[in-house]
């Protein structure tokens, strides 16, 4: 988008951090010094997500987040379009990336793991996964399918990542696998339990 069509502050931004030289060293020192305090900011926010041993290196992980962000944003410079300020375009890479680390530290010394009493809960405080069972029934069958229909390393991927909600990353990681990989099998776990709920007459429960 020509410049113009930005706002003033927004046009500068990407003038010089799509430049050369000392004026795009300096900008982008400028931004890097603005996304650590988002992010440090955000990690403050967050910190109750931490472990306790996490917490002692949030600054690390904000500068790490920080790091990346700006990486980021210098490589997508071009598809920047102006709908909002570009310091609040720019605000979002470091967030993403702030959540994402906070996620894997979170998961970092907690044990992946079938748990049965899972189900317990999920009547009541359903992960986002699973937001359209909302019946006993639908539950039951649910249970069910992932008892009969499911492989155990299906279960286990499915467990992890729909219902206790590991990242991808993590579980990749923690299963000597990759992110292409456990996608794979999830989609197929998916597959499976939707054709079963369907055959057990509840309709299309899962997307």
């Amino acid at each position: 988008m020509p410049s113009q069509e930005l706002d003033q502050e927004s046009a500068a931004w990407v003038r010089e951090l799509g430049g050369t030289g000392s004026a795009r060293e300096a900008a982008a020192s400028r931004l890097h010094a603005l996304l650590v305090r988002v992010a440090r900011a955000e990690c403050a926010r967050r910190r109750t997500s931490l472990p306790e041993r996490g917490r002692d290196e949030v600054d690390h992980l904000a500068m790490q987040a920080a790091n990346d962000a700006l990486m980021a944003i210098l490589r997508k410079l071009p598809e920047f379009r102006g709908a909002a300020r570009f310091t609040t375009w720019a605000c979002k890479f470091v967030i993403f990336e702030v959540s994402t680390r906070i996620r894997r530290h979170a998961w970092r010394e907690r044990r992946i793991e079938p748990d049965e009493s899972v189900w317990d809960a999920l009547p009541d405080a359903a992960p986002t996964a699973l937001t359209t069972i909302a019946t006993v029934e639908l539950m039951t069958a649910l249970q069910r399918a992932v008892r009969e229909e499911l492989t155990e390393r299906q279960r286990q991927v499915f467990q992890a990542a729909a219902m206790d909600e590991v990242p991808i990353d993590v579980l990749a990681e923690r299963l000597g696998s990759s992110r292409g990989a456990i996608y794979k099998i999830l989609h197929d776990a998916r597959s499976k339990l939707r054709r079963a709920l369907i055959a057990a007459g509840h309709g299309e429960a899962m997307a």
